[in-house]
């Protein structure tokens, strides 16, 4: 029992901080189920389902002018083992207690409350550890029921005087400590204050006191009931027979009662004819005053009704009503500068005037009301008076801007000066007019299609005014000599080389037009997207870095071009329609900026007929500038650098194909010898393109490279065949010179260097077939000797060889006779041979020096098969040839 108590506290320490505050009266652990198909119960299915819960009884501390509240709190354990709240019960609301007849035990009982929100749901059961826990929560809400709320709820299933009898034995006074600051309290809570005394409700404390006081008087033994049964009979019949005979006694006063009342009937009698009288006169006054009060009642709704239906009427002819100063504004009001304020607040009026009669925004049952739809009407007919104005106004304004400009000559570039165009101006007084734009998109959005397109070409023709002008000055401002464009025709001569004068100025005027126009032209796209009210987000490109969009957005020229224009559907924008209104952007676009592009093809076609490698630089600009304007560029102004592009590809490779032709004009010559022109000439061109590479344009070379050598090697080909005799030396005289011309740039562009080792492969067969055909003239018998013995190693043993016809030792001293003797001379006419043919001095020694190791290396491979097939044979050795040679 000590352990039992210390755990109750325990559990009341840790409910404290659950409860808020409150006074715990009880508490008590219980397991939490519901009943499942009427079984219920400690060993019934909804066992299976219990769970832990603590249940506590608090009580409110009452303030002043109010009364204490009781409350039922269910506790739950979290994860970490802490008691929290799980509900709430206000015991105000409590009306049957109930013990589950399934249970046995009778610990299970359930509690129903009067506010449950659905009544069907099979309230929770709460099943105890034992019945001692059970009477006293039990006891404790029926005494706090009593004492606070004035009444007790109806208990079912429990024997009120069986639970008064255990809570006399097993509630004695209880002790509770409270802390407070001073230490320890004990307050002490009597039987009195801690139960319902349920048998109150059968007998009062007199009668039970007179009872005891009754059976006090008998003082028998156990088992004497039946005499004691007997005694109280007896005494019950003389008690009654003691009644009767007072009552025969009392005769006269019963006449005279008798009497009074049959008078006291009559005059009942007579006062209920009049109460029936009155009854019915009430009666009908009743429904006198009821048929009043229902036609009063009617009167109220229908005056209620009535003022409600004027104040909508008031607030419906408000909306119908148009305002004067906003009708004289739309109707025939004036654009100027100073007045597109009051144009602007009508235009927003007029808006939310139509909004407000749709449907959305208007009741249903107003939206075919006559006046409704003729006021609407009359909206419709505001909106496309205003509409037809506005635009009307804003098409001679937009022409009118332009031919003001186009009439000041101050605004183009002219002779001795580049005017660099400025459209601030321009913007500034477009600007006034943005929100008027924006506001006739929300009245009409196809009235903008007419807008744009006037606005489109106005400004395309000022546009390609500035662009003709600038383009005009910029070509004559710019002094270059003109290089010709033969670099490897045959007839200028190996010697000669073509005019190496400074042509960068080319370069840096066609660097200057894409630095004016090219950000005026995105500008321009940039402010149209956003003055002509496109619902398209920002001009970025897709897959451009975010730091570079941020640029994009951030820049100085976004902030200076910001009309301030906010739409409201950018978020709920779908994705076709920003994708159909990207296709409207970029054919605005054209048309705005179309025909600009024949003054930049003007530019870069002078620049090619200056010095057709600019192409070369001019191709790595336009490159720059695709790379780093793609951030931030409408769709028309990346078109046009892309058209510059191939446009400067397409002269570029015009002039690779004027080159090959000449290269291939070598081919009619009768008999070439020595190195080709175009050789070193190719050379001196290469180091000229290097020099022009920026940027991206060494794709652009290296094509070049690729076609002209591939034209110069095959030409090269043609040529050495047009004369088999000096095929090889003509081969290798000009692969040679490829080499030794382009040695240096070989080393640093990857696309040369790989022609540069196909020129030494193609060297050095011609080299091989050269010294070959030489050694044979001389030493042809002594070699064809050597073959012989070759073929027929590969049919018969090396013993055999002696005795074949022809290959005799006999055979084998007439052929070395003839072959070596003055051998030393043949050595001089092999090198004189050499020599005699070769025009490119510098390749002798190497030649003749290739030309005496392969000599000997044959020679060796005979001395050595001779020695094998003749071993006694005396013959010249490999180092006293070796040193005939050297001499």
């Amino acid at each position: 029992m000590a352990k039992s108590r210390a755990d109750d506290e325990e559990l009341r320490r840790a409910c404290e901080p659950a409860v808020g505050g409150e006074r715990l009266l009880v508490v008590v652990r219980v397991a939490k189920s519901r009943s499942i198909l009427g079984k219920a119960g400690r060993f019934g299915l909804g066992r299976h389902m219990a769970k832990p819960r603590v249940l506590a009884l608090t009580t409110t501390q009452p303030s002043k002018g109010q009364s204490p509240k009781a409350h039922l709190h269910v506790l739950k354990y979290s994860s970490g083992g802490v008691i929290e709240p799980a509900k709430l019960y206000k015991l105000k609301h409590l009306t049957k207690v109930e013990v589950v007849p399934n249970d046995n035990s009778g610990c299970t009982f359930m509690l129903g409350f009067d506010n449950l929100r659905s009544q069907s749901v099979t309230p929770p059961q709460w099943t105890m550890r034992n019945i001692d826990d059970r009477n006293r929560l039990l006891l404790h809400v029926l005494n706090v029921c009593k004492e606070i709320l004035g009444h007790i709820p109806k208990v079912v299933g429990i024997d009120v005087v069986e639970m008064a009898l255990w809570a006399k034995e097993n509630i004695p006074t209880v002790n509770n400590e409270v802390k407070n600051q001073d230490g320890p309290v004990a307050s002490v809570i009597t039987q009195r204050d801690s139960q319902v005394t349920v048998e109150r409700e059968l007998v009062s404390q007199a009668e039970e006191e007179d009872m005891e006081a009754l059976l006090g008087t008998y003082v028998m033994g156990i088992g004497e009931a039946e005499a004691f049964s007997e005694r109280l009979k007896r005494e019950l019949h003389a008690l009654e027979a003691a009644n009767v005979h007072s009552l025969l006694e009392s005769e006269p006063l019963i006449q005279q009662v008798l009497l009074g009342l049959e008078a006291v009937t009559a005059s009942v009698e007579d006062m209920d004819e009049w109460l029936r009288i009155f009854n019915v006169k009430l009666r009908h006054m009743r429904e006198d005053i009821e048929s009043i009060e229902s036609r009063n009642n009617k009167l109220e709704m229908q005056s209620l009704n009535d003022q409600t239906l004027v104040e909508e009427l008031d607030k419906l002819l408000e909306r119908l009503r148009i305002p004067s100063e906003f009708a004289a504004a739309l109707t025939g009001g004036s654009f100027d500068e100073a007045r597109m304020l009051k144009n602007v607040e009508a235009c927003e009026w007029l808006t939310g005037a139509i909004s407000s009669l749709e449907v959305p925004k208007l009741d249903p049952c107003y939206a075919n009301m006559r006046a409704v739809r003729e006021k609407r009407a009359e909206l419709e007919k505001l909106k496309v008076t205003f509409v037809r104005r506005a635009s009307e106004f804003l098409r001679n304004y937009f022409a009118s801007l332009v031919d003001f400009m186009i009439s000041d000559k101050s605004y183009f570039s002219q002779r001795g000066q580049l005017k660099r165009p400025d459209h601030a101006d321009l913007r500034y007084k477009c600007r006034t007019y943005a929100r008027l734009l924006q506001h006739l998109k929300s009245l009409d959005k196809n009235c903008l299609v007419p807008l744009r397109k006037a606005y489109c070409h106005s400004l395309n023709l000022l546009l390609r005014r500035e662009a003709r002008e600038f383009a005009n000055e910029l070509r004559a401002s710019t002094k270059a000599s003109r290089n010709p464009e033969v670099w490897l025709e045959a007839s200028t001569g190996s010697g000669q080389s073509p005019n190496n004068t400074d042509t960068s100025t080319v370069s840096e005027a066609y660097a200057k037009m894409l630095t004016i126009f090219i950000p005026l032209l995105v500008d321009e796209s940039s402010f149209f997207a956003h003055f002509m009210c496109f619902d398209v987000p920002a001009l970025v490109s897709p897959g451009v870095p975010s730091n570079i969009k941020r640029a994009a957005l951030d820049g100085d020229d976004a902030n200076d071009d910001d009309l301030g224009i906010m739409d409201p559907d950018e978020d709920d924008t779908e994705l076709n329609d920003i994708s159909s209104e990207f296709g409207a952007l970029n054919e605005a676009l054209q048309e705005l900026l179309d025909g600009i592009q024949e003054d930049f093809y003007a530019v870069v076609d002078w620049a090619y007929k200056i010095d057709p490698l600019r192409c070369i630089s001019m191709h790595g600009i336009t490159e720059r500038y695709l790379s780093g304007q793609k951030a931030d560029a409408a769709g028309f102004v990346r078109k046009l650098l892309d058209d510059l592009e191939s446009r400067i590809s397409m002269q570029f490779n015009k002039f690779v194909d004027e080159a090959c032709h000449q290269i291939e004009r070598n081919e009619r010559n009768v008999r070439q010898m020595g190195v080709l022109s175009y050789i070193p000439r190719f050379a001196t061109l290469a180091t000229r393109m290097e020099q022009y590479i920026q940027g991206q344009s060494r794709d652009l070379v290296d094509q070049a490279y690729t076609k002209l050598v591939s034209i110069m090697f095959s030409t090269l080909e043609k040529i050495a065949q047009a004369d088999p005799k000096y095929a090889d030396i003509v081969l290798l005289e000009n692969y040679a010179a490829f080499q030794n011309s382009l040695y240096d740039l070989a080393n640093v562009v990857p696309t040369l260097a790989k022609f540069y080792h196909q020129a030494s492969e193609a060297y050095e067969q011609a080299c091989t077939r050269h010294i070959n055909m030489i050694i044979y003239i001389q030493f042809e018998r002594l070699f064809q000797f050597h073959r012989k013995i070759e073929d027929l190693m590969y049919t018969i043993t090396p013993e055999e060889i002696p005795f074949q016809l022809g290959l005799s030792k006999m055979d084998l001293r007439k052929m070395i006779k003839s072959s070596l003797s003055g051998v030393d001379k043949l050595i001089n006419a092999m090198y004189r041979k050499l020599q005699k043919n070769l025009t490119s001095e510098e390749l002798l020694p190497s030649l003749w020096d290739k030309c005496k190791k392969e000599f000997l290396d044959k020679y060796e491979s005979f001395v050595q098969l001779v020695g094998k097939i003749y071993p006694n044979e005396a013959i010249l050795s490999v180092a006293e040839m070796r040193d005939i040679a050297s001499m």
